[in-house]
């Protein structure tokens, strides 16, 4: 198996047992303005009429597009906005076809690596938490700037991890510890390419595909809330997949041990994740 199938393999397998869980743990998250990371990348394509959502998962990205100011007035009239998804989950798309306000969006089970598109098919790609984990990236760039129209833009939400502290460096510390006593048949395999995590790799990544230089932000999102919630998100992350329940149970215990002097009266915690907001033109 290439390394590319492996990496998909994981995602099929994780995603089928757990549809919608990327929504469900960042869809609760805020940045400073008060916007989710989805709203913010909704908002970075204001006015673009045909919109393709790579890796669309569960259609909650769809879903604002479709729910926010997606008309716009042309010659006197409304035009629909045209809304389009692929993502390699067919679970996932079954919960985004079950969405009231997708009823007339286009739903492909398909690899970014070869979108089933025609050319200058969308004026706008958005992508939230899942270009990171493509492989051959330099082909995804490449069908994404073959589908956009010439002046379309490609934006997407790419993880940077959990602002550290030490508590939580403890508690990571065991999470490795876990994992490396995981057979390395089970363990996830690396995903994507380490190049989306900076400005500079990305302009490496998209400029030879046609791009301009890369428009970067760096967001802080609050994650916090009631503990359960919070640990049931820290234990959906992929790396945790291959740990059995014993394992996670005691991730759960030094996680609680970490986070205890923070914990408020009312049975809360503070959670902060950084995310990177990215764009670029098609030249």
């Amino acid at each position: 198996m290439t390394i590319a199938a492996s990496q998909e393999a994981f995602l099929h397998a994780f995603h089928a047992e757990h549809p919608a869980v990327t929504s469900e743990w960042l869809g609760h998250g805020r940045a400073p303005d008060g916007r989710s990371s989805y709203e913010l990348l909704r908002d970075r394509v204001a006015g673009r009429e045909r919109v393709l959502d790579l890796g669309c998962g569960d259609g909650l990205l769809l879903d604002l597009l479709a729910g926010s100011d997606s008309s716009e007035p042309s010659a006197g009239r409304e035009r629909p906005r045209q809304l389009t998804g692929v993502d390699l989950s067919p679970q996932t798309l079954a919960l985004a076809r079950k969405r009231p306000a997708l009823a007339d969006t286009r739903l492909e089970e398909a690899r970014a690596q070869e979108l089933p598109f025609p050319d200058s098919s969308f004026d706008a790609c958005v992508s939230h938490m899942a270009l990171m984990l493509m492989a051959d990236i330099e082909q995804v760039a490449v069908e994404v700037a073959r589908v956009l129209a010439p002046g379309g833009v490609l934006a997407c939400v790419v993880g940077n991890g959990v602002l550290l502290d030490e508590a939580y460096d403890r508690f990571r510390a065991l999470a490795k510890e876990e994992i490396a006593d995981t057979p390395a048949a089970k363990r996830m395999p690396t995903l994507g390419d380490r190049r989306t995590r900076t400005r500079e790799g990305f302009d490496a990544i998209l400029g030879p595909a046609g791009f301009a230089p890369v428009e970067w932000e760096s967001v802080a999102i609050d994650l916090g809330g009631p503990v359960d919630r919070v640990w049931t998100g820290v234990a959906s992350l992929y790396d945790f997949e291959p740990l059995d329940q014993a394992a996670m149970e005691r991730l759960r215990g030094a996680f609680l041990d970490a986070r205890r002097d923070s914990i408020t009266p009312e049975g809360t915690v503070p959670f902060t994740v950084q995310l990177r907001l990215a764009s670029a033109e098609l030249r």
